[in-house]
């Protein structure tokens, strides 16, 4: 009978629409007996690496739902330097994008997420120069506090300590920290400031993930010697799920958007292989096949059931009989054993398995009820010190009696309900009211609440070291009686609304500032002395505002009016009031500050909204500020026209600059339409995200032809949609000069884009950010002029910055400095050579 449910039923956090992305999880009869296999296995895994998506979801997914073992994965950074192909959002932003990425694609795979405080700071070539960067005794400490708190059996590196140089700094890094956290975790001597929330850990064991990706090809790895690896057959199909493993890793990987890593599952017996580099496995007298099993699983000798706990012998032996006696067509008979078996979990003095196995069976018994609980507000944005007033629902659905004895509400507990008794498939709603403090905090994403180092995130409270999400403060607690047994449900306060289009959709509950403002413009030229008008938006955020808004700005940086009254009567209303600014006569950057006064309070934050159907709903709070540039600075009357590439913020810098430009759509590419531009350009990844460039090379490259500029930012190695991206031969390689102040030297100094209208000099490359390009060609037809080469240190120039072909009577260029950064962080000089470029003639 099992064998017949198993078949025909599917897990439903392995398919999880975008849609639904931030809905409650509702498991069914195998989500739960899944679950149960899980409570019943006491083994922890943790896997190793430096970015989100980096992570192996294929041995995640198999090392939680085949072995049933509690796997996490502790991703060093957050991704906040690569690029974003959903969206112009990047840095901080994307960091966030990609963080939301990595914990809905543990929903899928089984997972667990964990972060350090370190910083993507972006493509790094070894790990000494980004442990020069990053903090690593920080970073070091991270890792540690991670092991100590999840206290894995096992660790599982995703890359090669022993290979500096051959891959991103940050990777090697990552295993270089890793095992030494795997030698120190257990010294108390080591970061004894943590000892106080977590005790000291020793790991058993060490592994290196190796792949054929390590040996340069498939064919080399066929032929390697393997008799030193771990081979573990992770090609499992799970008829329960009606899916393989590497498809349920496929999905997991896909939800990687911003990235552009959508995976196709394939089915099959396939192998991961793991090199022991720490611990041992140990010896046995046992025959040869049962020493094969023993040598493909990573916790031989690691007693992995509740006997390794002290107490845990009963509870192993219900959740035994649990697991032995499951009904798929009727959960809840489990229920009287998992309660008792709750009742004893509770009691135990390990405190680490506690808490984790009391929150997992609490799970599984709401699930076997059909017992739903929930909190839902009246308002999506709320602020400090306002009434929240919440809708509760509690039904019961199953046969076993429950009482609703209390609910406790967070961060305050002044709500009260009547208690009542959950009968059978009863809906019971209550509503509540209480005030939010004033104290609590603004929801954000904990690691940018402060301000940290190119390097490094600001986190100075230790208990949040490791956390993946963001930090919710409010909470309901229902607190249910089953079987004379008080067990509290927490759940956070959501927003739920009904789309017409989506259906039900949720969001988190946010606590955002009385009043919110954003400059429109973040970075402002001024290209002559002449006053520009700056507008602010203002948003409220609750009803009947009213105040003065300023801005600060350097005494010789004049604006007008000194302040502006506004009053906003409707909480979300919106208002954009106008600011002059005249510039002084000098070159000069400076950052200005918007501030609105409220009842004596300044208010200086910007609210960004981060809504992606893959991702839960993020809000980041930034200061409200814009970089004002007093620029030396010529640019003509040219027309460009822009083609969108992967996203990218260019075009807005292009305009703030002076420049007429048109976003054109690939299909409005025409010989007629173009003759209303003088320049057309492509954004960053153009030839790798937009197929209908493969039919339109002709049309730019005639119009090259008939006296006009093209200019093609950076492309990848990825597939290509033509293979003719320039008018002449050209190849795009991963040269990349990383350092982003790197000297400069002008292979072509007398070359126009050197000297008109703007004369360039090696200042202009000074105050660059993160880099000063990446994917240079590396080889090119004679027809091209390349115009600037650096390099980063030990390494030979790199020459591909820019190159200049002459075509028919116009000019080809193609560029990969990376402007797309520098543009929108008001780099000056990057916006000189930008005009020149725009110039040639």
């Amino acid at each position: 009978m099992q064998k017949l449910y198993f078949t025909i039923l599917f897990l439903i956090i392995f398919s999880i629409p975008n849609s639904i992305a931030q809905q409650p999880q509702k498991p069914d009869a195998v989500a739960i007996y899944n679950q149960i296999q899980k409570l019943n296995f006491l083994g922890s895994v943790l896997y190793i690496a430096a970015h989100p998506d980096d992570e192996n979801t294929r041995l995640i997914s198999y090392l939680s739902n085949e072995k049933k073992a509690r796997t996490g994965y502790l991703s060093l950074t957050r991704g906040d330097g690569g690029q974003n192909l959903i969206g112009p959002e990047l840095r901080e932003l994307l960091g966030v994008i990609r963080t939301q990425e990595l914990i809905e694609a543990r929903k899928i795979d089984g997972g667990e997420q964990f972060f350090s405080r370190a910083n993507d700071f972006g493509y790094s070539k070894n790990p000494d120069e980004t442990l020069a960067i990053w903090n690593k005794e920080q970073v070091l400490s991270d890792i540690i506090y991670v092991i100590r708190k999840f206290q894995p059996d096992v660790i599982i590196n995703r890359f090669d300590a022993r290979s500096p140089g051959t891959t991103h700094g940050h990777h090697t890094s990552s295993a270089i920290l890793s095992l030494e956290a795997f030698d120190q975790s257990n010294n108390p001597n080591i970061f004894p400031n943590q000892l106080t929330s977590v005790g000291v850990w020793q790991p058993k064991r060490a592994f290196f993930n190796t792949s054929w990706w390590f040996y340069g090809s498939k064919e080399k790895f066929e032929k390697t010697d393997k008799s030193n690896l771990m081979a573990l057959s992770i090609g499992v199909y799970y008829p329960s799920l009606g899916k393989s493993n590497q498809e349920i890793a496929a999905l997991s990987r896909s939800r990687h958007q911003s990235q552009g890593f959508g995976s196709t599952g394939t089915r099959g017996d396939e192998q991961e292989y793991l090199e022991l580099l720490k611990g041992e496995t140990p010896q046995d007298t046992r025959g040869a096949a049962e020493l094969s099993e023993a040598k493909s699983n990573i916790f031989e000798g690691i007693d992995t059931s509740w006997n390794r706990v002290k107490g845990g012998k009963a509870i192993g032996d219900l959740l035994s009989n649990v697991e032995k006696n499951f009904d798929f067509k009727n959960p809840q008979t489990s229920i009287p054993d998992l309660v008792k078996a709750y009742s004893l979990i509770i009691k135990l003095d390990d405190t680490h398995w506690k808490t984790i196995k009391s929150e997992e069976i609490k799970k599984i018994i709401a699930a076997c009820s059909g017992l739903y609980l929930e909190a839902v507000a009246n308002n999506q944005e709320l602020t400090p010190n306002a009434t929240l007033k919440i809708k509760l629902e509690a039904i019961n659905r199953s046969a076993v009696p429950m009482q609703l004895t209390s609910v406790s509400t967070f961060p305050t507990s002044n709500a009260s309900i009547p208690q009542s008794d959950l009968k059978t498939n009863t809906l019971q709603n209550f509503d509540l009211e209480f005030n939010v403090p004033e104290s609590i905090t603004y929801t954000q994403p904990y690691w940018l609440a402060e301000k940290g180092t190119v390097g490094m995130y600001r986190v100075d409270d230790q208990n949040n070291i490791g956390k993946p999400d963001v930090i919710r403060e409010v909470k309901v607690t229902f607190n249910v009686a089953i079987n004379d047994v008080v067990i509290p449900f927490e759940r956070e306060v959501v927003y739920k609304t009904n789309d017409d289009v989506k259906g039900e959709v949720y969001k988190p509950l946010d606590i955002v500032p009385d009043v919110t403002t954003s400059i429109k413009n973040k970075v402002v030229l001024f290209n002559d002395g002449k006053t520009k008008t700056i507008e602010v938006k203002i948003k409220s955020g609750k009803d009947n505002i009213k105040g003065d808004l300023q801005l600060e700005l350097p005494e010789n940086w004049k604006h007008t009016p000194q302040s502006i009254p506004f009053t906003l009567t409707k909480k979300g209303e919106e208002q954009t009031v106008a600011f002059q600014i005249t510039p002084p006569k000098n070159a000069e950057e400076i950052t200005a500050k918007c501030i609105a006064i409220v009842d004596g309070k300044r208010f200086d934050k910007e609210q960004y909204n981060i809504n992606y159907e893959h991702i839960a709903k993020q809000q980041v709070l930034k200061p409200s500020e814009a970089k004002l540039i007093k620029l030396d600075i010529k640019i003509g009357k040219e027309k460009i026209a822009y083609i969108m590439g992967a996203g990218d913020e260019v075009p807005k810098c292009l305009t703030q600059m002076g420049y007429d430009v048109s976003i054109i759509k690939p299909e409005e590419i025409t010989a007629e339409k173009l003759l209303n531009f003088n320049v057309v350009m492509t954004g960053i990844r153009a030839y790798n995200t937009v197929q209908a460039l493969a039919f339109k090379q002709d049309i730019l490259f005639d119009f090259v032809k008939s006296g006009h500029t093209m200019i093609a930012q950076y492309n990848t190695l990825d597939d290509f949609v033509t293979p003719n991206i320039a008018p002449f031969p050209m190849k795009v390689s991963r040269d990349r000069v990383t350092e982003e102040n790197a000297t400069v030297t002008f292979l072509a100094p007398q070359h126009p884009i050197l000297n008109t209208p703007n004369t360039i000099t090696t200042k202009d490359f000074e105050g660059w950010k993160q880099e000063q390009g990446l994917y240079y060609p590396n080889e090119w037809d004679a027809a091209f002029t390349p115009i600037i080469a650096s390099n980063d240190k030990g390494e030979t120039p790199k020459k591909g910055a820019i190159l200049v072909a002459k075509c028919g009577k116009g000019n080809y260029i193609y560029t990969g400095l990376s402007f797309f950064r520098e543009l929108p962080e008001g780099v000056s000089g990057a916006y000189r050579l930008m005009a020149n470029m725009i110039s040639l003639k």
